[in-house]
């Protein structure tokens, strides 16, 4: 039993013929096409963190004294680097429906490290927010991240996939966190630099390192397991022989054509109809023969429910505004909002209660919050998954959502109310609260793949932008109560509660879909 999981994470994977997608992660298989794509797109995210989330640390001490910035002024570039995050995301999802994630994934990356190299010319607290804002293009990586794993990952794992690259790409929080301190004291240490240049040196790093993984992207990762966007409506038959290995399959474009009688094939579905589909009444005996037939033209509509479509404007609002989509976006800006306004503040948070900390050893330990993500995400994706697969429900997979959910934020009502004094106290409530908190990330995105399968990029791009208006909604909390960071903390954990609860009842699929079960 081990030696087989352990060869699903090497060998190449089982392709289910259906759609092209991997059955197993072939997590340390980089030579592999799915595995390559599954480096990338957790790796690509990773990196994003490099320079998205640089600033924090260094803004403790170092960057807060040298361009004289109040306490206001550090909220204000937190809170702009997510509103610039938020706006990108909501053009992301549309982007990847209509172009493929793995080019939006690209272009996210170059726009956001170019301003990264720039940071050198900062000289005032609004220069910061401002550059700070450009940056924060690098948090709409996550979009296309999940949206290229939902391409290569078949529905039964879809949710450790996507749930391991969110995790491991948020990792790259909480390894800034030890990155930029340790490549600042190294600047100014062994390489003699004062202070106010070492920091401006430092972001140097973050720019080489994302463009060389964006052009590595760009070289060795295809759009579908077809290999082009234009061809990803390609697929093998499963009515030609479903026991034949696809490359002697017959090759068809389940979008727009079918090999089977044109009389009896489904029309090629749109998404109005596949969000509010009309049943067929059958009137007449059906003989096995039509039984036959029947069953293996809903396997093909089923398939081709899932087909990524490019979306009109009024296709996209429609999907957004669907209770099913919000279901799943408001539970998510409390979740990774939370996480995104907590990450930026924590660092102070440690100094505010620990002063004998100092700046290095307060951002090392906050770099365990987005630390944890490498484990705790991935097991709440992993989790749905294997909820799915016991029930066969996406229900069930809603109510483990649910229940993280409400966990993570007792925990953030138990930091918030008690303001730990004591540093096991905290650090132990952080823990817990980045366990459930994780985890509900991970559980979001393993729902996301079965609701709206066609416009998979526009609701990802929907969530993923929601994750960051909570954080911008937290963030501002934080503005306004100034260094009283427990005040905000347990506000946000009385906001997430009651969100949370208010979904609960929301069926996750709407009635009627087609694909995604």
């Amino acid at each position: 039993m081990g030696n087989s999981f352990l060869r699903t994470l090497i060998e190449a994977p089982e392709v289910n013929p259906l759609n092209g997608k991997a059955k197993s992660i072939p997590i340390f298989n980089p030579i592999d096409r799915y595995g390559r794509v599954f480096f990338f797109s957790w790796f690509g995210f990773m990196v994003a963190f490099l320079s998205w989330y640089a600033f924090p640390p260094l803004l403790t001490i170092t960057i807060r004294e040298d361009l004289g910035m109040s306490q206001a002024d550090v909220a204000n570039s937190n809170i702009v680097a997510l509103l610039a995050t938020f706006m990108v995301r909501v053009v992301c999802g549309p982007l990847c429906d209509r172009f493929g994630p793995r080019w939006v994934f690209i272009g996210t990356l170059v726009c956001g490290a170019i301003p990264t190299a720039m940071a050198g010319l900062v000289t005032t607290p609004q220069g910061l927010i401002a550059l700070r804002f450009f940056v924060g293009i690098l948090g709409a990586t996550f979009v296309p991240c999940q949206v290229w794993c939902t391409g290569f990952f078949d529905k039964s794992v879809v949710g450790t996939a996507n749930a391991l690259a969110g995790g491991w790409g948020n990792a790259g929080g909480g390894i800034t966190y030890f990155v930029m301190p340790a490549l600042f004291d190294s600047l100014v240490r062994d390489r003699g630099l004062a202070p106010h240049k070492a920091w401006r040196v430092a972001y140097v790093v973050p720019f080489v390192i994302i463009i060389t993984v964006a052009i590595g992207m760009a070289l060795v990762c295809d759009d579908t397991p077809n290999g082009k966007w234009s061809e990803r409506n390609l697929f093998t038959d499963p009515t030609s022989d479903i026991n034949r290995p696809p490359a002697n399959g017959i090759i068809v474009d389940l979008k727009s054509a079918m090999t089977c009688n044109e009389s009896t094939a489904p029309p090629s579905p749109t998404i109005s109809a596949r969000i509010s589909p009309e049943s067929e009444k059958k009137d007449s005996k059906e003989s096995p023969f039509d039984q036959e037939a029947q069953r293996e033209e809903a396997i093909i509509t089923e398939v081709r429910g899932e087909i990524i479509v490019a979306p009109t404007f009024r296709e996209i609002i429609r999907v957004m505004f669907t209770k099913e989509s919000l279901a799943l976006a408001l539970p998510y800006a409390c979740s990774f909002g939370s996480e995104l306004a907590i990450n930026s503040i924590l660092s102070s948070y440690y100094f505010h209660n620990f002063p004998d900390l100092g700046q290095t050893n307060s951002a090392n330990w906050a770099a365990m919050l987005g630390l944890l993500n490498i484990i705790f995400r991935p097991l709440g994706g992993f989790v749905g998954d294997v909820i799915y697969s016991k029930t066969h429900s996406v229900w069930a997979k809603k109510i483990w959502l649910i229940f993280v959910g409400v966990v993570y934020s007792v925990f953030l009502l138990a930091i918030g109310l008690s303001n730990p004094q004591g540093r096991s106290t905290m650090f132990g409530l952080v823990a817990g609260y980045a366990f459930f908190m994780a985890a509900c990330n991970g559980a979001n995105f393993a729902v996301v793949p079965h609701v709206h399968p066609f416009a998979n990029g526009v609701l990802s791009g929907l969530v993923g932008s929601f994750g960051n208006l909570g954080g911008i909604v937290f963030a501002i909390i934080f503005r306004y109560n100034g260094k009283n960071y427990h005040t905000s903390i347990w506000i946000i954990g009385v906001i997430s509660m009651v969100v949370n609860l208010l979904v609960s009842w929301i069926a996750p699929i709407p009635k009627g879909q087609i694909g995604g079960r």
